[in-house]
Parts: C-alpha cells; structure tokens; sequence
C-alpha cells in the first residue's frame, strides 16, 4: 500500500532531482549554457508524474550550497540515496520513475550546450551510482 510522503520527504527528492541538474550545470559552468541548461531540466522535469511530480512540484524549493561542486555533491549525492530509499519504502513502484526522470534532466541539461562535457559526464556518472540500487 503506498503511503504520503511527509514534507520532509517531498523536499529530500527534490533536493535530489534539482541538486543532480545543478551539479551537471554546475561541472561546466557557463552563463548562455546556464539559461539553455534551466530550460531543459524544467522541460524534463515536467515530465515527472504521480508522487514524484507531487514531490517534485509541491513545497519550498531546497537550498543548495553553491561555493564548490564537492560541497553540492556532499548534499546532492547523498538525497538521491536517501529518496529511492524513502520511494523503495513508501511508494515503491516510483522508485525506477524517479531514477529514470533524474537521469534524463541530468542528461538533457549536459547535452543542452555544446555536448556533454567530460565534467558533465562525471557528475551523470555520480549520479547514476547515488541512484544505484544499495548492495
């Protein structure tokens, strides 16, 4: 049976799928990239359906740190683990919705300005392993 997400929760995936689109965009920094990266995480990011689009689209937006890529990760990272674990629990069958949905933001943000820079494809990379399935 699938339970309500509490606040706390709802805000913990989207710390997740907004930090995983900052941390692509931020791996290769550049203002017109920035403008065309926004556009493209919000289009795939639209996307999202059911709880993860209630989670997604609900609440205040999450404060991410923006000083260096290693402290966004050391939040990021580890809210992507945090919410396929509270999905996995409360709504398991969207967990595959979410991991499916962060990768291609991530993806269509990467691939948004001039192909997907080596940076770019370290972060998705990053993000992929986050999403993994615990051993």
């Amino acid at each position: 049976m699938e339970q309500r997400l509490t606040d706390e929760e709802r805000l913990t995936l989207k710390t997740g799928a907004f930090g995983a689109v900052f941390l692509v965009s931020n791996a290769d920094p550049g203002v017109l990239g920035v403008i065309r990266e926004s556009i493209a995480a919000s289009d795939a990011l639209a996307d999202a359906s059911g709880t993860v689009k209630e989670a997604l689209t609900t609440g205040p937006l999450p404060r991410l740190p923006r000083d260096s890529q290693l402290e966004i990760e050391s939040v990021v990272l580890p809210a992507l683990g945090q919410a396929v674990r509270i999905l996995r629990e409360k709504c398991p069958h969207d967990v595959d919705a979410y991991r499916e949905l962060v990768l291609a933001a991530a993806d269509r943000v990467a691939r948004a300005h001039d192909g997907v820079a080596p940076a770019e494809a370290a972060a998705i990379d990053q993000i992929r392993v986050a999403l993994a399935e615990p051993a």
